[in-house]
């Protein structure tokens, strides 16, 4: 269990410099250099790729629940890091959001049990299928959205889905490091499907809102909606007595979303009468 926090931990902070760094190269697009050449975009996406790494380890050893909600510290990290970096001002109903987000993120985690599942049903990958081609379709139709928080919600979904994914290769058939038997497995394939969906839906979310706002939007979608599929669908346990921790943290996170969606930071940045 000690390896798989180091490695949720890591890849924490890792998804925070990726983050800013994306960003950065969002804010930096023009026509004529569009986000694809960005230099300190692509860089995010190699860091992106690291953090993805350490999940993917974290995940061998800890339920979906406890890992995405260590990922929430990135709200943290990312709120703290735009201030410090480029004076991003959030109004105080903002910060407070995010500090709620954080704390219920902090109860999810806690609520989670550490036992493993032992098979995933056939059915998971149709389930999964199912909500990978909804969430393409849900990208497609906000191509012309002036809103970051529903590009956000929509990469939290899909970033979360490559847990599940990920989950689901490694309790259904144990094959570590056998390239051919990954290859084999419908869920390989979703964990790729969904890490897209989440990556062009994010990467959009940041040339619309600001960061911090964006992160925490982004993570608390990450975090909830797959960890209970992963309760549901992955039999990834929650402990005993604390449904309430749980029921609490969901209640205390989902406040703060709502409150960030409705935030100007989440408006598109040249709609706003106000200057960074």
């Amino acid at each position: 269990m000690l390896i798989g926090l180091l490695f949720a931990v890591t890849a924490m902070v890792l998804n925070s410099v990726a983050g800013l760094l994306q960003a950065d190269g969002a804010g930096r697009a023009t026509r004529r250099r569009p986000l694809v050449v960005q230099p300190r975009y692509l860089i995010g996406l190699v860091v992106d790729g690291l953090a993805w790494g350490c999940t993917v380890v974290a995940l061998r050893h800890l339920p979906v629940f406890a890992v995405q909600a260590i990922l929430g510290g990135a709200i943290a990290l990312t709120a703290i890091a735009t201030r410090v970096l480029y004076g991003t001002v959030l109004r105080v109903i903002d910060r407070l959001a995010i500090g709620a987000c954080l704390v219920g993120l902090v109860l999810v985690a806690g609520s989670a049990g550490g036992d493993e599942p032992q098979a995933v049903p056939f059915t998971a990958d149709l389930i999964l299928f199912a909500a990978l081609i909804l969430l393409a379709g849900a990208l497609l139709a906000l191509a012309n959205t002036r809103h970051s928080w529903p590009l956000a919600v929509i990469a939290g979904l899909g970033f979360g889905g490559t847990s599940l994914g990920v989950r689901a290769v490694q309790i259904r058939n144990g094959v570590g490091a056998d390239v051919v038997g990954l290859l084999g497995q419908p869920a390989t394939y979703l964990v790729i499907g969904f890490w897209l969906v989440g990556l062009i839906s994010y990467s959009r979310a940041l040339g619309l809102g600001e960061l911090a706002a964006v992160t925490a939007v982004f993570t608390v979608t990450e975090v909830v909606l797959p960890g209970l599929v992963g309760i549901g669908l992955l039999d990834d346990p929650v402990r005993q007595g604390w449904g309430w921790v749980l029921a609490a943290g969901l209640l205390l996170a989902g406040a703060g979303v709502v409150v960030l969606a409705r935030s100007p930071a989440q408006r598109r940045k040249d709609d706003r009468h106000w200057v960074r």
